[in-house]
């Protein structure tokens, strides 16, 4: 068997001397039929270059270098070279001089055969750098023979190759595993190529006849060569594909088909001449190089029924899923289709796979990716984990070998038998096969999150929108998709137009782009995880290529960069009209919306269906359009609605214009702020109960203790004045339950009647719901005893205080985005007081250890402590910023403990009127509510970087701390021995008091609600944005039971006890104005009804009343009695 390339080629000439052996297309019109050489010529020619060669005086163990095109004389060329026998290099007409110069120093070339057109241009391009003299011309071979010495210093060659050789032998002692050695002189080189150097300076790779024959001999064996196929050269010479293809047809006696370069980039001519001029049967080639055809000349011609295709081999880059090949291919071709794997450093393929006819067929594969398949002959490869350890399940990086298989790098001059090559490309093991997840450089982090930008690029182009695409990261974390559209789209023909019309056309202005664009990232919204989703869709009339035939990304980032230099034009035109209209666009591609949907003043980000990745996408598209990179932007993304980010980027804008420093507070700043918009209801009240400032003078009676009931939202409920102030068990709740009698209903401010719908009836899950109608069921019902108007919404989750004594009072303690406090007869809703303060209240109330003051935090960034009994101000204390996290108590040491929007956690005293400490929570604003552990001292809080923090109660010392790359709008919730919450990455969490995380449970959405704890038998019940709630084991985490609402479940459930015996309940609200009643055991409806208004203040509820803030501006008070009844609101 042959051992050399050109002893292949010798015996394939003595077996087909008369076939012809190369064929070259000019693509010219005059050419017809292009030319040809047999075999026999072939032979004859390379023998006469071989003799001229040693003529003058180039003997064994040279290296030539070879500067030509491509043309009916490279392989005889290619042959005489190798029969000196020598190597050769080629060198790239169109490569930079710079880096031709470098590749030469390298190799200490001293030759080069330079094609005669070329020769003038070799001359210009490197007579300054090397001295050149032109040993001998032949022009009946087009050839000219030019000695070279480089004016390089030789101690600073020696530096070079020095560098070089010690930088491979340091590799090379950790790769080894033999100590015998083969040197370059026992080597036979057959061809010196360079790596492409996109990871770095380019690598020189020195390949022996040894480590590519058995390549080709077994790759013929596969794709089964015979003498009557035509194999085309796809690839160019600096390529090692292009050896696989010469030899492939050389050694076979087929026919070697050679096309003019620049037919190559023109992909209809290309089509016509390999496919309906010379019947090409074997094409190995690139997936970038093969998409430039485009779905309908793939369909039509290349992979057709009748198409003279055999044999498509992809290989240089990741392989199309099977769906994309399918997309492909025409019903009824039979192209064999090959998934071909290698690295240059082991030139040059390394792996194989024939993807099956079935799965080619098949709608219904069970992967979509394509297996890198078998090593080929002499080939061993092997997975390593980042600690070297073979790995036969799961990722890790691919390293390839074999005893013969080894090429010298760089300066090497020994190399090792048996050596196996890092590839620098990641692989998944699964089932014994392997699969390609991506070049270690584009296995990247992005947002905490491992991102492969190859299979991102996979599934863009799997959109039928999408012809072919690359992915990739611009200014270092912006995942930008460069998109080329499927050629029937409106979008394509629009794009090629605007290319032929102008090679500067903005193509992110053009008004059918654009919905474009929207169309492709809505898309990709439901099929990538947020982290994956790019953050800029480009469209571009076609992919430019490398060399090799694989994307050249550099151009791709130039036409980025200069997309974003004609977005800096826009910026200096800024107005406030069309800086409404650039935030308004961008709400809408962000969030995958149609361009006519009407953005509501109210809208919040998350709740619109954005997620806390995407608001960083949003966020730095704003600035990017606006110019500018103002202080808390993201915050009012994350927790402001959209007329918030309006004026944030408005006032931004202006003192950046004005040339300012943009001080822009990070808290909201609402249309219904102090000093621009009166509340929308009027207030007719005592001065002394509205004053905002009034504070109280004296003292209050701390040691006359309230004695009663404080009940909170997570069935939280807290006895008061007694000497174990504590959160209630179930068992109090079991007692309350059994009290139902104490407060009788009477005379309500406002009474409701309903139709009766005796006929109504709900299913196990689902409820059959019309507009402002609700059902129930099982023996229950909801009714409306009262409603207040408090003037506008109402986010915050009601308070009740119930009072022991001779009066058994019990009152609603309630916040208003009005700016207004009410306290609220339970009863009746009559109003017993009312205050104004300084801004927006979302905050829940607290009331304090004494019974005394109610507290509650506010957009001001004051922590407001009011009079139970009259709503005048005790004390104010003044945060950093916007105070929405609702206060907790202690009741062992008294403080109330917030968090702000500064950052701050703060314990203060009421009694003292002090701050007795305060912890930064390590980054991000706190938008949750504290927790409290107090037999074991610990507090716990959560802000929007993504921190669990757990503290001491006392001191605020921290004691552990878990981080997370995405916000935490959930409260966390403790149990004896654990504590929850819920994350907007769609989990709910359940960690030890110890910080080591217990459990994660999944939802198909992000959690903002809150968990709720049970303790008689130990359950976590929360909800999510998937619109279920679900109720969780505590222990384990697993689920018990889940109920679908009809809307999203942003609040908190209550679990509490049925005052009607109908045992365990939980009642929890869905943003579209339901308010449901579920049997806590099995999830099934009791009673709903539905609000007209969205709901995301959490329900409370006190023997059978359940009171709950909507955003209809109104407090509801529902009464849970019996009765089977429909009503109607």
């Amino acid at each position: 068997m042959a051992a050399t390339l050109h002893e292949m080629v010798r015996e394939a000439a003595r077996l087909h001397s008369g076939r012809t052996a190369v064929m070259f297309d000019s693509g010219s019109d005059s050419d017809s039929g292009g030319s040809s050489v047999t075999y026999e010529e072939l032979l004859s020619s390379g023998n006469e270059l071989t003799a001229c060669l040693r003529k003058h005086g180039v003997v064994n163990s040279h290296i030539l270098g070879l500067f030509c095109q491509p043309n009916i004389n490279l392989p005889q060329w290619i042959l005489g070279i190798l029969q000196l026998p020598s190597a050769y290099l080629p060198l790239n007409p169109e490569a930079s001089p710079a880096q031709t110069l470098r590749i030469v120093n390298l190799c200490n070339l001293s030759f080069c055969l330079v094609q005669c057109d070329l020769l003038q241009q070799f001359q210009a391009n490197y007579s300054s750098s090397l001295t050149l003299e032109i040993s001998a011309e032949w022009p009946e071979q087009n050839l000219a023979l030019v000695r070279m010495q480089s004016m390089i210093s030789s101690t600073t060659e020696k530096a070079l190759l020095k560098t070089g050789c010690e930088q491979v032998q340091t590799g090379h002692k950790n790769e080894s595993h033999s100590s015998a050695s083969e040197t370059t002189s026992q080597m036979r080189l057959a061809y010196v190529l360079h790596t492409s150097g996109t990871t770095g300076l380019p690598k020189i790779v020195k390949v022996p006849h040894q480590c590519i024959v058995p390549n080709i001999q077994h790759l013929r064996f596969l794709f089964q060569i015979t003498p009557s196929d035509t194999v085309f050269l796809a690839s160019p010479l600096t390529f090692d594909p292009s050896v696989v293809e010469m030899f492939l047809a050389l050694s076979a006696g087929a026919q070697l088909l050679i096309v003019h370069t620049v037919i190559k980039r023109m992909p209809s001519r290309l089509a016509r001449v390999l496919f309906n001029f010379h019947r090409t049967t074997v094409l190995q080639a690139t997936p970038t190089l093969l998409r430039r055809f485009g779905r309908h000349v793939l369909q039509e011609v290349v992979l057709s029924p009748d198409s003279s295709l055999r044999v498509l081999a992809l290989g240089g880059e990741v392989c199309p899923s099977p769906a994309i090949l399918r997309s492909w291919r025409q019903e009824g071709n039979h192209t064999l289709i090959f998934n071909l794997y290698g690295t240059t450093e082991v030139s040059c393929w390394a792996t194989y796979h024939r993807i099956p006819e079935s799965v080619l067929t098949s709608d219904h594969t069970t992967t979509d990716s394509v297996p890198l398949g078998a090593p080929l002959d002499g080939t061993e490869v092997e997975v390593r984990d980042k600690k070297g350890c073979l790995v036969t399940e799961g990722e890790g990086q691919l390293f390839i070998g074999g005893r013969e298989r080894v090429c010298l790098l760089d300066g090497e001059v020994t190399v090792t038998p048996g050596m196996m090559r890092a590839s620098g490309d990641w692989v998944l093991v699964k089932d014994g096969q392997l699969y390609y997840l991506g070049r270690k450089d584009r296995l990247v982090k992005r947002h905490g999150q491992q991102v492969h930008l190859d299979t991102v690029q996979q599934v863009v182009e799997s959109l039928a929108e999408v012809e072919t695409c690359a992915v990739d990261l611009c200014e270092g974390s912006r995942l930008v998709a460069f998109i080329v559209p499927y050629l029937g789209t409106t979008a394509s023909r629009n794009i090629h137009h605007r290319d032929q019309a102008s090679e500067h056309a903005d193509l992110r202005g053009d008004s059918v782009l654009l919905p474009m664009n929207r169309k492709i990232q809505r898309r990709l919204s439901h099929v990538l995880s947020s982290n994956c989703i790019p953050d800029t869709v480009l469209l571009v009339p076609s992919l430019p290529l490398t060399t090799h035939g694989k994307v050249a990304m550099n151009e791709l980032k130039m036409e980025y960069e200069r997309q974003r230099q004609n977005t800096g034009i826009q910026q200096e035109n800024l107005t406030l009209d069309n800086l409404q209209e650039i935030l308004a666009k961008l709400w809408k591609e962000t969030l995958g919306l149609a361009e006519d949907v009407r953005i509501q003043p109210d809208s919040h980000f998350l709740l619109s269906g954005g997620d806390s990745l995407q608001a960083l996408r949003f966020h730095q598209n704003i600035n990017i359009a606006t110019g500018t990179n103002s202080a808390g932007l993201l915050e009012v993304i994350l927790d402001g609605s959209y007329s918030d980010i309006w004026n944030h980027i408005t006032m931004a804008t202006i003192f950046t214009e004005a040339g300012l420093d943009p001080q822009v507070p990070s808290k909201r700043k609402h249309e219904g702020s102090s000093s621009s918009v009166l509340p929308k209801k009027q207030i007719h009240a005592p001065p002394s109960t509205t004053a905002p400032e009034t504070l109280v003078e004296g003292v209050l009676h701390f040691n006359s203790m309230l004695m009663g009931y404080v009940v909170r939202r997570a069935g939280e409920i807290i006895k008061l004045g007694y000497s174990d102030n504590t959160v209630c068990s179930d068992n109090l709740k079991a007692e309350q339950a059994t009290r139902s009698k104490s407060f009788q209903v009477e005379g309500h401010k406002t009474t409701e009647d309903f139709n009766s719908n005796p006929s109504s009836t709900v299913s196990e899950r689902t409820i059959s719901k019309t507009r402002s109608t609700f059902t129930i069921k099982r023996g229950l019902s909801l009714r409306v005893l009262w409603s207040s108007d408090t003037g506008r919404c109402v986010d915050a989750s009601p308070v009740l205080l119930v009072e022991h004594g001779s009066s058994h009072t019990a009152t609603v303690f309630v916040g208003s985005h009005s700016h207004r406090m009410q306290a609220l007869e339970l009863t009746s809703g009559a109003v017993r007081w009312e205050r104004v303060l300084g801004d927006r209240l979302e905050s829940s109330a607290a009331i304090s250890v004494c019974g005394k003051l109610v507290v509650v935090g506010c957009y001001d960034g004051q922590v407001y402590f009011l009079r139970v009994d009259s709503g005048e101000t005790w004390w104010t204390f003044k945060t950093g910023d916007a105070v929405k996290s609702c206060p907790t108590v202690d009741y062992v040491t008294g403080l109330i403990i917030i968090g702000s929007h500064d950052g701050h956690i703060y314990a203060l005293d009421s009694l003292a009127k002090k701050c007795m400490w305060k912890q930064n929570g390590l980054g991000g604003a706190i938008f949750s509510s504290p927790c409290l552990h107090p037999p074991l001292q610990l507090l716990y809080a959560a802000t929007l970087h993504g921190r669990l923090l757990c503290l001491n109660s006392v001191s605020g010392v921290p004691i552990w701390t878990y981080s997370r790359d995405v916000p935490f709008f959930s409260s966390p919730q403790c149990s004896n021995s654990c504590v929850f919450i819920g994350s907007v990455d769609g989990s709910i969490n359940g960690f030890n008091h110890k910080g080591a995380m217990l459990w994660q449970f999944a939802t198909s959405g992000p959690v903002f609600s809150s968990p709720c704890v049970t303790s008689s038998n130990p359950r976590v019940v929360c909800g999510s944005h998937d619109g279920c709630v679900y109720c969780l084991n505590c222990t384990d985490g697993s689920l018990v039971w889940k109920f679908q609402t009809t809307g999203k479940v942003f609040s908190t459930p209550f679990v509490f006890e049925s005052p009607r015996g109908q045992g365990t309940l939980v009642a929890l609200a869905s943003t579209d104005g339901t308010v449901w009643v579920l049997n806590a055991e099995d999830g099934t409806v009791c009673a709903s009804a539905s609000l007209s208004g969205e709901l995301f203040s959490s329900p409370v509820v006190w023997e059978h009343m359940l009171v709950i803030g909507c955003r209809n501006d109104y407090v509801y008070c529902l009464d849970l009695n019996s009765k089977e009844d429909s009503f109607r609101l």
